[in-house]
């Protein structure tokens, strides 16, 4: 019979209804084989048994019947709705299994007539039946398993006991099915029936008994069994009654047994252990969340670790590897694997097939799957911006292909990698993440969040808020918690998630000690490798605070001076980037700023004044005056630079410019600034400055020593500017060919300077940033004003408002009557306000008050003031009716700019 269904199986049907045709025709056969099975009783069995005349032809005839047995319940040849049939074929199996496991028994069970293999395909037979699908009977409906049940019985249970029996007959032969049966003895306990699991898990025990009275341990079983339960927990078997069972069946039959109890209890708390992670691995593995995925993995690879399972802690870490490459986390991605290449040496040794991966099965060596890793670790560090990281790899690589393996091909492919890494560094903007504290407290959570607080890396641009919605929206039932504060007991009770901002701690770069290192070089371990944080919270003053004795109160004052500082800090940072690639998008910066100049909440540094800068507050508090100073010149933005290197500003705002403009590349738009000019955008023209009657003011820049702060209006109309403006004092013989240079980027200079650039004024520059003295700079899409030069043929000299602005074009020369349109209409509108240098700070507070919702359409800064210009309307004003005269060229352009009585 055995051969005849194995000859249909072999053949290869060369269409779907070949196919049918021949499992039909298997079907009909496996049906008569069945009803002849059905047919015969007990003394049938024995007589057929008897017809073998030697034991090689019984044992033959037993294996190929076990294996046929076995390949038509795992290869069901009737539908699966056909229950009956099934039903009816598992009980005909069942008692021929029975008859033929006594036969085995009697001649194939004592020492010298013991059959390995025969027991082996018993074995594996009966765990195939007890596991196939149509016995699962809590997989089916009420009604079903009712019929089933009363029909038939639970055969699982039957078979179950007859394997539990077969297996104590063995004597000293277990040892031989250790640990090969470890596995579906496992599969079988873990069926959801309880008095098959309190019959079969005492087997684990027998087991490590009998290689432990061996071996005198028992870890080829422990190292099976967490192996296979790895694999059957994450195929869905397994549960918490499982877990509860297997520790209170195993800790009871160890009590007979003092002298392995304490191994025994140990093995049973690690399974107990990795039990709990691999359920909650396979819950979580089905949620949405893949932060709550990349967690349990953490936690499950880094138990494996702890354990020394070389093999299973590499294949989660591949998995980690995966859900970090579906988020794009590439950075993480490439830490991951970095813990894989930690377990391999530079050696031409063959691999060990522990430390081996699927994904890199080509590599024969540890040097050469060493190679392999450190390369796709390059790839993801490149990617993810971590050239620091990548370089470090690159070196280590260079030194095997120069020292040991003598490539120079591939060490010149090296090099150039590294080289372009270190430009990447000095040149590519990487903006600084924040990190967020998060603590999951109550009942609510799964257990390798519940009651622990984590550290998260925020990506670029996130902000605090949104990243807390993220989290809330993973568990809805959860309160969100306010303070920063450890909660209580009472609150551990309900699931709540707290979540705060906290600032890395900067490690001591020992390297750097006493040098000139650019900022970006800096700033990269300011955000990264960093093992410590910080953050601020509410301290009760009087009684020391039981949850941080070592917690420090700082005054609000004190708090004030160091957020402006850390603001400050951040600015200049990012300015000193603009400057040296002037091809990086302004949005960071101009987010930035609008942030600082118009915040959204809390009211900004204006809640400085009001709290600080009062009679009341200076007179009660006389200590404070040199703090006051301090928070006065941060505000006023003079922070104090211990750097003397070229090109870093002491002072922003008392920074030497001959020429400047404020760019509306970054107004109106709240992401996405382009880089480069539209094609809709205009270009200024640059007014030179009048020629100067004094042959004696020619080249001399007149500094008063004692100016005046003053605050006015223009009273000639032709001091109103552009939007470019020029010091009339300075040197006015500047040449078309300097015009052309406006574009080129401009180093900050040193105040300490000033007497240089006061004979030699340098070359005009355009500085591509909004002023800090304006509320609120919304952004444009799509328009950009920039410097162009001067046509030998154009105006100079600014027209009166009477007077018409435009002259008449044709109709081929639109664009530039429109350039002269917008160019003409920032000459003919604006106050000048004065600011001195040395009461920077109360005339910036001045101005802030005053002209606060006012645009700021030009500044000009010299060595001894800055001249700020605002305009006569609203900013949405503002741009209403730059359209109308873009549109309108009839009227001229103070019409469109009168004041009126709906102007704020």
């Amino acid at each position: 019979m055995q051969s005849i269904v194995a000859s249909f199986q072999e053949c290869e049907p060369t269409c779907q209804e070949e196919l049918v045709d021949v499992w039909c025709i298997v079907s009909h056969f496996v049906a008569c084989m069945t009803a002849i099975l059905n047919q015969m009783n007990d003394q049938h069995y024995s007589v057929y048994i008897e017809t073998f005349q030697t034991s090689s032809e019984l044992v033959d005839f037993l294996m190929e019947t076990f294996i046929m047995f076995k390949d038509l319940i795992g290869k069901n040849v009737y539908p699966s709705d056909w229950m009956a049939m099934s039903m009816v074929q598992n009980r005909v199996f069942l008692r021929a299994i029975n008859k033929f496991a006594e036969t085995m028994n009697q001649k194939f069970l004592e020492n010298m007539n013991f059959e390995v293999q025969l027991w082996n395909n018993y074995f594996h037979l009966a765990v195939a039946f007890i596991t196939q699908d149509s016995l699962q009977l809590e997989n089916f409906s009420h009604a079903k398993f009712n019929k089933i049940q009363n029909k038939y019985g639970d055969m699982r249970r039957l078979i179950g006991f007859a394997i539990r029996d077969m297996w104590y007959k063995l004597g000293q032969n277990k040892i031989c099915f250790i640990p090969g049966m470890v596995g579906p003895i496992l599969e079988m306990t873990l069926i959801p029936e309880v008095e098959l699991r309190k019959a079969t898990i005492p087997i684990f025990f027998d087991m490590i008994l009998c290689e432990y009275q061996r071996t005198g341990e028992f870890k080829k079983f422990e190292n099976e069994i967490i192996l296979k339960l790895d694999h059957e927990v994450e195929g869905g078997r397994g549960d918490e009654h499982y877990m509860q069972l297997f520790e209170s069946i195993l800790t009871e039959c160890a009590s007979q047994y003092p002298a392995i109890f304490n191994l025994v209890e140990s093995f049973v708390n690690l399974v107990k252990g990795l039990l709990e992670k691999l359920l909650d691995y396979r819950t979580v593995m089905s949620d949405e969340s893949k932060d709550n995925r990349m967690s349990c993995t953490v936690n499950l690879l880094n138990f494996y670790k702890d354990i020394n399972r070389e093999g299973m802690y590499i294949r989660y870490l591949y998995k980690l590897r995966d859900l970090h490459l579906d988020c794009e986390n590439y950075t993480e991605a490439a830490y991951t694997l970095l813990l894989h290449t930690w377990l391999l040496k530079w050696s031409d040794e063959q691999c060990a097939p522990q430390v081996m991966s699927t994904e890199f099965q080509c590599s024969q060596t540890y040097r050469h799957l060493k190679e392999n890793l450190y390369e796709k670790i390059i790839e993801y560090f490149d990617k993810g911006k971590m050239w620091e990281e990548a370089i470090s790899l690159c070196k280590e690589l260079a030194e095997q292909y120069e020292k040991e393996v003598f490539d120079y091909e591939l060490l010149s492919q090296n090099l150039v990698q590294q080289a372009k890494f270190y430009e990447n560094i000095m040149k590519i903007l990487r903006p600084k993440p924040d990190y967020f504290a998060v603590g999951y407290y109550g009942q609510g959570f799964p257990t390798f969040l519940r009651n622990k607080v984590f550290i998260y890396r925020g990506k670029e641009y996130e902000r605090r808020e949104d990243f807390q919605a993220q989290l809330m929206s993973q568990f809805p039932s959860a309160e969100k918690m306010n303070t920063t504060s450890a909660p209580g007991e009472d609150v551990k009770n309900s699931p709540d998630i707290q979540c705060f901002t906290v600032q890395p701690v900067l490690e001591e770069q020992p390297r750097f000690k006493n040098k000139a290192v650019p900022d970006q070089i800096i700033n990269f371990y300011k955000s990264n490798n960093v093992h410590r944080f910080h953050y601020s919270r509410p301290v009760r003053k009087g009684s020391v605070d039981p949850e941080n004795e070592f917690a420090i109160t700082i005054s609000p004052l004190e708090n004030a001076i160091e957020t402006m500082s850390m603001t400050n800090e951040k600015i200049l940072m990012m300015i000193n980037q603009y400057q040296s690639d002037e091809n990086l998008p302004i949005n960071p910066l101009s987010m930035l700023l609008n942030g600082i100049v118009d915040p959204a909440v809390m009211g900004g540094f204006a809640k400085y004044e009001k709290a600080f800068f009062t009679e009341d507050y200076i007179r009660d508090h006389p200590e404070d005056q040199e703090k006051l100073n301090r928070l006065k010149d941060l505000i006023a933005w003079q922070p104090d630079f211990d750097d003397k290197r070229v090109g870093r500003p002491r002072s922003m705002l008392r920074s030497y410019r001959q020429l400047s403009v404020i760019s509306l590349t970054s107004m109106n738009s709240d992401c996405a600034t382009p880089n480069k000019i539209a094609p809709e955008s205009f270009d200024l023209e640059v007014v030179l400055p009048k020629p100067v009657k004094s042959e004696s003011e020619k080249n001399v820049l007149q500094i008063n020593p004692n100016p005046e702060v003053k605050m006015r209006r223009s009273k000639k109309r032709t001091k109103r500017s552009s939007v470019v403006f020029v010091d009339e004092k300075a040197t006015p013989d500047i040449s078309i060919s300097d015009m052309k240079c406006l574009s080129r980027k401009y180093e900050f200079m040193s105040d300490t300077n000033l007497s240089e650039h006061a004979v030699a004024p340098q070359k005009s520059s355009v500085l591509k940033q909004m002023s800090s003295v304006s509320r609120s700079m919304p952004t444009i899409p799509g328009l950009t004003l920039s410097i162009g030069p001067v046509g030998p043929d154009e105006t100079i000299a600014s027209h009166r408002l009477s007077q018409p602005v435009f002259p008449s074009t044709s109709d081929g020369d639109k664009k530039t009557f429109k350039k002269k349109k917008v160019n003409q209409l920032f000459k003919t509108m604006g106050t000048e306000i004065s600011l001195n240098y040395e009461n920077l700070a109360n005339d910036f507070f001045s101005l802030t008050k005053e002209y606060g919702h006012k645009l700021v359409i030009g500044v000009r800064i010299t060595a001894s003031n800055i001249v700020v210009i605002i305009a006569p309307v609203t900013v949405s004003l503002f741009l209403q009716r730059i359209s109308k005269v873009l549109e309108d060229g009839k009227q001229p352009v103070e019409q469109h700019f009168k004041s009126s009585s709906t102007d704020p």
